[in-house]
């Protein structure tokens, strides 16, 4: 009995989707989102405003991208994400694609459909692929995990009403429930 073979994707299949549909590809596997919540939206804008102005302020050369914004973590085709905040301080990864490698520091604000996603897979693949810093944000349990990949300061977790310091930006903390 021959075994049943799974279908490998890759971006020609992303780009194939019908307009309006996004989903993420990691190691040929295609996975669906779903249209974000209205507290997902506002943190995302907020948090984006906020990182960028730091930046500009101090004169850095950091950008700042919203989803949707492609990603492709690995020089291959089998891998794009859309993470909802990518930081990228090195502008030679980027192009009008978008960003080709690991962006410098990564937020991700989860939704009940993503959890697994965010907390997993994404989790894995994000510090494999380079990331200095990833930010999980869980509106539902008012927390925010942190990450320090660069540092190997492990994780660090955080209510909303916490101030919390940015591993990648020494002199700029984000206080999550003043978002909101």
């Amino acid at each position: 009995m021959a075994l049943t073979q799974e279908k490998n994707y890759t971006l020609d299949d992303i780009y194939a989707l019908p307009d309006g549909q996004r989903a993420e590809l990691i190691d040929g596997h295609i996975y669906m989102m779903a249209p974000p919540r209205t507290i997902h939206q506002r943190l995302v804008i907020k948090l984006s405003h906020q990182i960028l102005s730091h930046i500009e302020k101090k004169g850095g050369n950091c950008e700042v991208f919203a989803a949707p914004f492609a990603v492709f973590l690995n020089e291959d085709d089998r891998n794009y994400v859309e993470p909802d905040i990518s930081v990228i301080c090195n502008k030679d990864k980027i192009n009008d694609k978008g960003c080709n490698g690991a962006p410098d520091w990564i937020i991700e604000i989860v939704s009940p459909s993503s959890q697994q996603m965010d907390y997993g897979i994404k989790l894995f693949k994000y510090r494999t692929a380079g990331v200095r810093e990833y930010w999980i944000i869980n509106p539902g349990t008012q927390t925010v995990n942190v990450y320090d990949f660069e540092n190997g300061n492990g994780t660090c977790q955080y209510r909303f009403d916490d101030v919390i310091p940015v591993c990648i930006f020494n002199d700029l903390k984000v206080l999550i429930s003043a978002l909101i």
